[in-house]
C-alpha cells in the first residue's frame, strides 16, 4: 500500500498492532489519529514544521537537573492542569490538587514543626499553619507535609545557587498527633516563570504574560490516603484570575493577615509585623 495523505494514518496505526503493551497500544494509535488529525487541519509547509520540531529541541536542551523546560511547556499550555482535572473527577470534600510545577527539583530537608525554611530572611515574615485530616474529620497524625515557595524575589533555590542557601524556601515537616503543622517562611510575592528558554518566547509571541500569583507549593501524604499536591494561594494578589500555568482553583485561595501583636509575635518566634495564614488540608481514603 502506498503511503499517501489518505492512507497515512492507518499505516502508521497497523504498524503498533504488535505492542504487548495494551495500554502503550492504546495511546500511540490515538496520539497519531489525534497529531495527523491536526496536520490534516493546520496544513504547516515545511518550513513551519522544522521550526516546530526545533521549537522541541530546544526545550529538550534547556532541560536539566534544575531546570525542566518540557513541564513548563506543559504548564503554559494548560495540559498539566487538564490531566489533573481528569485525574481528580469525584467532587469530594477534599483539598484539590493542583500543578507540580518545574521546581520541585530536589528532597526538601526535614525540619521540625515550627523551623523557618527561609534561610534568607530579606522578606516579611509569615507563619503558616495547618492540620490534616481524613475525608471524616479525624486528625491524620504523622501526615508528612512537604512545602516549597520562591523567595521574596520571585526565585527557587536552584534557580540561583550561588546567592541562596541550598534547601532555601523548602521544608518537609511531620504532623504532630493532632494532625497540626506549622511552619515560618517568608510572604510569598508574585514571580514570573523563566522566560529565558522557548516557552518564554511562546508567551512573548502571543501576548501573554508570565506571571504566577504568589503561593506556597504543598504535597501532603498520610497512610491509608491518596497523597495531594496543591498550593496555598494569597488571597488579593496580582494575577489570581490570569495565572500562567491556569493553576488557580478558588477553594485555595487564603487569607495571608496582617499580624501586630506582639505577644503573639513573640509566640511564633517573629517580629511583627508578619502575616499568617491557616491552610487545613484533608485528605481522601486510597492506597
Amino acid at each position: 500500500m502506498d503511503f499517501t495523505e489518505e492512507t497515512a494514518t492507518e499505516a502508521v496505526v497497523a504498524s503498533f498492532a504488535g505492542t504487548g503493551d495494551a495500554r502503550l497500544r492504546e495511546v500511540l494509535e490515538s496520539l497519531v489519529r489525534h497529531l495527523h488529525g491536526f496536520v490534516r487541519e493546520v496544513e504547516p509547509s515545511f518550513a513551519e514544521w522544522e521550526r516546530a520540531m526545533e521549537f522541541l529541541a530546544a526545550t529538550g536542551r534547556m532541560c536539566d537537573g534544575q531546570r525542566q523546560e518540557f513541564i513548563l511547556l506543559s504548564d503554559v499550555l494548560g495540559v498539566t492542569m487538564l490531566v489533573d482535572a481528569v485525574n481528580h473527577r469525584k467532587a469530594s470534600a477534599a483539598t484539590e490538587s493542583t500543578v507540580l510545577g518545574p521546581f520541585h527539583m530536589v528532597s526538601s530537608p526535614r525540619r521540625e514543626l515550627g523551623d523557618s525554611i527561609d534561610l534568607v530572611g530579606t522578606g516579611q515574615p509569615c507563619v503558616v499553619t495547618g492540620q490534616v485530616r481524613s475525608l471524616d474529620g479525624g486528625p491524620l497524625a504523622g501526615a508528612l507535609v512537604d512545602v516549597w515557595q520562591a523567595d521574596d524575589h520571585g526565585f527557587y533555590d536552584v534557580q540561583q545557587p550561588g546567592a541562596q542557601p541550598a534547601g532555601n524556601g523548602r521544608g518537609l515537616f511531620t504532623c504532630d498527633d493532632d494532625g497540626r503543622f506549622w511552619f515560618r517562611t517568608v510572604t510569598p510575592s508574585p514571580y514570573p516563570i523563566p522566560t529565558d528558554g522557548p516557552v518564554g518566547g511562546l508567551l512573548q509571541a502571543t501576548g501573554r504574560h508570565p506571571y504566577r500569583p504568589a503561593h506556597i507549593h504543598l504535597i501532603v501524604a498520610a497512610d491509608g490516603h491518596q497523597p495531594v499536591t496543591t498550593h496555598a494561594f494569597v488571597a488579593g494578589s496580582p494575577y489570581l484570575d490570569s495565572d500562567a500555568v491556569f493553576a488557580v482553583k478558588q477553594s485555595l485561595i487564603r487569607e495571608f493577615t496582617e499580624v501586630d501583636d506582639p505577644g503573639e509575635a513573640a509566640a511564633y518566634g517573629v517580629d511583627p509585623p508578619f502575616r499568617h495564614a491557616s491552610f487545613d488540608v484533608v485528605l481522601q481514603p486510597g492506597p
